[in-house]
């Protein structure tokens, strides 16, 4: 699959670009993706919530009323979970929510992610820019310029570009990633792709590995 090179101005610079069909042109695996996108999100959760048992809780052990004939349950201290004010049964206790996932199936989930958008032309390719200093007035203009603005946009640099990372870290609906992080989460979230030419080598040399 080819596509047309563009320029910051969204002008057609006459250079295309050929995309390596065993990345962006795969059957995409629809499983795989599923526990990809489930690893990245397991990962987020900080795991820290906590409720105090019933052996937890601060109060007298005394049994506040007979086993039997009072006409309500049989509750004992205080701090039956019974009571109001007593505790939780079965409640949440710190965990860590990460699972490991085999470097192969996290290969093929973002190859199926890049594929899934190869499919519906939603990659755009820019060639490589930088800003002078950070301005987030030119990476509107840029973006305006090359149709995607006001979609969820993922640009995807080679590596990291402080000016053009701070010129989009106001904008809502825009990211900024290198090719080394790129995760299937944020590919398939995103609406369009903005790639630039050496960051598509760069994919190329993680991928194909």
């Amino acid at each position: 699959m080819e596509i047309s090179v563009l320029n910051i101005k969204g002008e057609d610079t006459g250079r295309k670009v050929t995309l390596n069909e065993s990345i962006f042109g795969i059957e995409p695996n629809d499983h795989v993706l599923y526990l990809d996108v489930k690893q990245y999100l397991a990962n987020q959760r900080q795991g820290t919530a906590k409720s105090k048992e019933r052996s937890e809780h601060a109060g007298s052990t005394r049994k506040l009323g007979r086993q039997k004939g009072g006409g309500g349950a049989r509750r004992g201290d205080i701090n039956s979970p019974v009571l109001v004010g007593g505790g939780r049964v079965f409640g949440p206790k710190p965990r860590d929510y990460r699972f490991k996932l085999n470097k192969k199936v996290k290969s093929l989930a973002r190859k199926s992610a890049l594929s899934y958008k190869a499919q519906e032309n939603a990659i755009v390719v820019v060639e490589d820019f930088t800003f002078e200093a950070p301005k987030t007035k030119e990476f509107v203009n840029v973006a305006k310029n090359l149709k995607v603005d006001g979609r969820k946009t993922l640009l995807v640099l080679p590596e990291v570009n402080k000016n053009v990372y701070l010129s989009a870290r106001n904008l809502q609906r825009t990211e900024i990633m290198t090719a080394s992080a790129l995760n299937t989460y944020k590919v398939l979230n995103a609406d369009v792709l903005v790639v630039t030419e050496n960051s598509l080598k760069a994919i190329d040399g993680i991928l194909t590995k």
